[in-house]
């Protein structure tokens, strides 16, 4: 199984504001949609709070990491540990991390492969990607516009 993160940040970091995105790229969404499609994605619960109208996407398989729940809302998959994420998840070959940001500093050091998109504005924000700069190297940039590029990352192959 490859575990592959996929994650928008400003060029100051920021992730989220208030439970959302701080921009609104429709071309990054079509990018996510088109990429994450028919693979399961992996999420911290307040990122499962902050999809449209708290419904699941459609044609994967949406899997929420949460200590707190007990029960997981209708479709939606409940791990109540990050250590389960292989074992519930084997027999997929790509498995999408898709956050929050506490999800991303637990998981980032386990993906073989980050997706990026950079957005080359500033923005005001409460949620920040932790560094991965040391783990990973871009490998290439997937498309570009003029507000972000999609940067692809490997992990680092060093010793």
């Amino acid at each position: 199984m490859q575990l592959k993160a996929i994650v928008a940040m400003s060029s100051n970091r920021v992730i989220g504001r208030d439970g959302d995105l701080p921009w609104h790229l429709p071309e990054d969404l079509k990018s996510f949609k088109r990429l994450t499609l028919g693979h399961p994605i992996v999420m911290g619960r307040k990122t499962m709070e902050s999809l449209p109208g708290g419904r699941p996407l459609p044609k994967r398989r949406n899997v929420v990491v949460s200590r707190t729940l007990t029960e997981a809302p209708e479709g939606f998959d409940l791990i109540n540990d990050l250590s389960e994420i292989r074992s519930e998840l084997a027999g997929h070959e790509t498995v999408f991390i898709i956050g929050g940001a506490e999800i991303f500093k637990e998981m980032l050091p386990e993906c073989d492969e980050f997706y990026l998109t950079y957005v080359f504005a500033e923005y005001e924000g409460d949620t920040f990607l932790p560094p991965f700069e040391d783990d990973f190297e871009m490998e290439e940039i997937v498309s570009e516009t003029e507000n972000f590029e999609i940067r692809r990352y490997v992990k680092n192959r060093r010793d």
